[in-house]
């Protein structure tokens, strides 16, 4: 079995932290903007409408590897998530966002995850850092093109393009 150690990355971002909370709870959009997500389908859902188990398939370039995470929030500064089914042996997470005013938010994503499939040991150290901190950037990216297209609808203003 190939074990992770916990991997954290930090990031300001220029969205409020009930923009980011939006961004990171919709599941169905992650393919769209997390560069190795191809799927993102949400199996099951709490009575407030937040996706409880999400079932993921990522383009590992060798493969295909597919996961079901059963996510817990609290709203809006915090969810975390733990493996229940899939092709990998453990992942557990969470998300911090915490309001530094009105339009910022620092984020910070923990992940320990377990593949259950051999990799090489430096590899896989290079693969978990290079994509916890890329899926952050992937995640920061879209809150702020959320708010600015928020701010845009807001102030009248067609946007260009």
């Amino acid at each position: 079995m190939s074990v992770s150690g916990e991997q954290e990355f930090s990031v300001e971002i220029a969205a409020s932290q009930q923009r980011c909370f939006a961004t990171i709870i919709d599941f169905e959009r992650y393919p769209e903007w997390f560069s190795s997500i191809q799927e993102a389908v949400v199996l099951s859902r709490y009575e407030d409408g937040l996706g409880r188990e999400v079932e993921f398939r990522i383009n590992m370039t060798l493969k295909t590897i597919r996961y079901v995470l059963e996510y817990s929030y609290e709203k809006p500064s915090r969810l975390w998530w733990r493996s229940i089914d899939g092709d990998v042996d453990s992942i557990e997470g969470n998300y911090v966002l915490q309001k530094i005013d009105a339009k910022r938010t620092q984020v910070t994503c923990r992940q320990a995850v377990a593949v259950g499939f051999w990799v090489p040991g430096p590899i896989r150290k290079l693969l978990e850092q290079t994509a916890l901190r890329q899926s952050v950037l992937d995640f920061k990216a879209a809150a702020e093109a959320a708010q600015a297209t928020a701010a845009t609808t807001r102030g009248g203003k067609k946007s260009k393009g």
